[in-house]
């Protein structure tokens, strides 16, 4: 028995830190301009645990809100926060908030001085997680669509979601008045990029000519103009969770396969050799530092899925030795 618990206390040990490092990949990647965080998320293997976390948490708090007003208690609320995945998403913020401390200001810089070899870098993250929602949609079922690999309808709905993500992301700058009928509705669209894998917030926010306004207001305290922003994106971040948790429950292999779309589309963003107005160029000057970085960021991913395997069948194993692990194992 003492030889079980410490495999399967070693499993948890090496669950928490590969979450952690999950959650520092996404929260590296919020610190990048046109790098979705979805996507890491999405390529990492956690995307679905996030999103219907964040959808179980949302309803918790307005059962919870509701029914305080009411003079009901909370009792309510437990069942869906207890549906939350807290020994998931707890090292994965924890994560992400050292990363976007330690990394924000250092990304910023490597994307200022090496823009080709940075964009190579993450061009090779989002080409090589592609396999991820790619197998997830294969395997999901559905009738009349083949098990295990795709069909035509899925390449169709596919094709649609790269050509979607490819013109958004190559839409020109605007430059929109900050009134609070912008304001609310730029908040919604943008924060609604946290969930969509492909799409970044702050790119979205370039293209409507709210990115530098967004940012001065955040320094200057502009609370007039980040109180309408934020109410957007609140909006924005429930109604999107809520209809991604719908779209997963019910049609699962549909939405991944326009997930997987999404993220093809948005390499068109991450093409290392372009202008300063995102025209894309052929490749020049030094090609050996984009190379090298399109490769580390490439084998990243597998090595995280490599060791992602691993640890599910180290877990799987455990559970045919003694199935009375079963439950233990799964809630990890």
């Amino acid at each position: 028995m003492s030889g079980t618990g410490g495999v399967s206390g070693g499993a948890g040990v090496g669950r928490t830190a590969l979450n952690a490092v999950r959650g520092a990949l996404i929260g590296a990647a919020e610190s990048v301009p046109g790098v979705s965080g979805g996507t890491i998320a999405l390529m990492t293997g956690v995307y679905e645990t996030l999103l219907t976390s964040a959808g179980h948490f949302i309803t918790g708090t307005r059962i919870a809100a509701v029914d305080l007003v009411r003079g009901r208690g909370v009792s309510r609320s437990r069942d869906e926060y207890a549906r939350v995945s807290w020994r998931v998403i707890i090292p994965i913020g924890i994560g992400m908030v050292i990363a976007l401390v330690a990394m924000a200001s250092v990304m910023e810089t490597l994307v200022e001085e090496h823009p080709e070899t940075m964009r190579a870098l993450f061009f090779g993250l989002v080409l090589a997680s592609l396999a991820v929602p790619f197998r997830l949609a294969a395997h999901a079922p559905m009738p009349a669509r083949p098990d295990g690999r795709w069909g035509g309808k899925d390449w169709a709905y596919a094709l649609i979601g790269t050509i979607a993500a490819a013109v958004i992301v190559s839409l020109p700058g605007g430059n929109l008045e900050p009134s609070p009928l912008v304001l609310v509705p730029a908040g919604a669209i943008a924060i609604s990029a946290l969930a969509l894998p492909g799409l970044s917030g702050s790119f979205l926010l370039l293209t409507m000519g709210l990115y530098e306004p967004t940012l001065a207001a955040v320094n200057d305290r502009d609370l007039g103009y980040l109180v309408w922003f934020a109410l957007g994106c609140a909006i924005g971040l429930v109604s999107i969770v809520k209809v991604l948790q719908f779209m997963l429950e019910h049609h699962r292999r549909n939405t991944l396969v326009v997930l997987t779309g999404v993220m093809a589309g948005s390499l068109v963003a991450l093409w290392p050799w372009q202008d300063e107005d995102g025209h894309k160029l052929a490749p020049s000057g030094d090609l050996v530092a984009p190379l090298l970085a399109f490769v580390a960021g490439f084998a990243v991913v597998v090595i995280l899925l490599i060791v992602e395997e691993r640890i599910l069948a180290g877990q799987q194993a455990q559970i045919d030795a003694d199935p009375a692990t079963a439950p233990h194992a799964s809630a990890d």
